[in-house]
């Protein structure tokens, strides 16, 4: 993660993980339903890497410097970081950036440019990650929004254990 002024990264841990749930815990409002219903949005993945890396870091203070982007690309170009994003059309209506290592998905930010757009990617990110048997998505840290679709956080004991389970196996996200 880069500091504030985007100089410098450095490695950040928390004793505490959250996850979105890819069992019966996943929820989303009503009211997403209906969107999701109404078939405004298709999804893709990787269709843009660079559009999402740029609409994650396009914020008033955000963690992902011009270094950060760098890294991002170098993974992406190995296989390990891709976009999972929602369309409207030709418009990229928004997107997740994570990282797929093995049955874990380890989401890095989120952003939209339509409304519902990042909403749908999660509905759609969760399905697609249930269908291809992935263990564990790992929201690293809890923010309100997270906590509607059923976000929850554990220890890094229970954390380390479904990581080592999710290390074992070989999903992919295509």
């Amino acid at each position: 993660m880069a500091d504030n002024t985007g100089d410098s990264l450095g490695w950040y841990s928390s004793r505490e993980r959250t996850l979105i749930p890819l069992d019966e815990r996943f929820r989303y409002p009503r009211s997403l339903q209906r969107v999701l219903n109404q078939e405004r949005f298709t999804v893709a993945v990787n269709r843009d890497f660079e559009a999402v890396i740029e609409g994650c870091a396009d914020r008033e203070t955000t963690w992902i410097s011009a270094e950060l982007k760098d890294i991002y690309r170098s993974l992406h170009a190995a296989g390990w970081a891709h976009s999972f994003e929602t369309w409207q059309g030709d418009e990229l209506a928004g997107g997740i950036l994570g990282l797929a290592i093995g049955g874990a998905f380890i989401g890095e930010s989120m952003f939209f440019r339509i409304p519902d757009g990042s909403k749908v990617a999660m509905v759609k990110l969760v399905e697609r990650l249930r269908d291809r048997q992935f263990v564990l998505f790992d929201a690293q840290m809890m923010n309100p929004h997270l906590e509607r679709f059923g976000a929850h956080i554990i220890g890094s004991r229970q954390y380390n254990t479904l990581l080592k389970q999710a290390l074992k196996r070989q999903c992919s996200l295509e």
